[in-house]
């Protein structure tokens, strides 16, 4: 509870990506070993690139948090765009307004959730 006590609009914002990718898969989901392993391929590069990047001399390394989410992001991405593919989405949107709806509804449910917690248990 602590921690969605004290989660910051930026990263309110990205749950509600992860919940929106959840949303996606669940709807579009293909087993198709390719698509999978192609994006944890992408995922561990670009992972490993953006690891690269935050890394300072003098500097403590980034949490294990932060690690997760720059390799995690990269495979969402990867494993997103090939579940979408040619099934009429504009941007990230599917054509399927109940679908929108549905993943809409799955995010102001967990900020709900979030102001909630925030006002039961501020700062714990």
């Amino acid at each position: 509870m602590r921690y969605f006590a004290n989660l910051s609009p930026g990263k309110i914002v990205l749950w509600c990506f992860l919940i929106w990718y959840l949303a996606t898969v669940i709807h579009h989901f293909d087993p198709a070993p390719a698509i999978w392993l192609n994006a944890l391929g992408i995922s561990a590069i670009i992972g490993v690139a953006l690891y690269l990047s935050v890394l300072e001399p003098g500097r403590p390394r980034p949490d294990r948090w932060t690690v997760l989410r720059l390799f995690l992001m990269p495979f969402c991405v990867s494993s997103f765009s090939q579940l979408i593919k040619g099934k009429g989405f504009v941007l990230v949107f599917p054509p399927d307004l109940h679908e929108i709806a549905i993943s809409l509804a799955a995010c102001a449910v967990f900020l709900a959730a979030v102001l909630i917690v925030k006002r039961i248990a501020p700062g714990r």
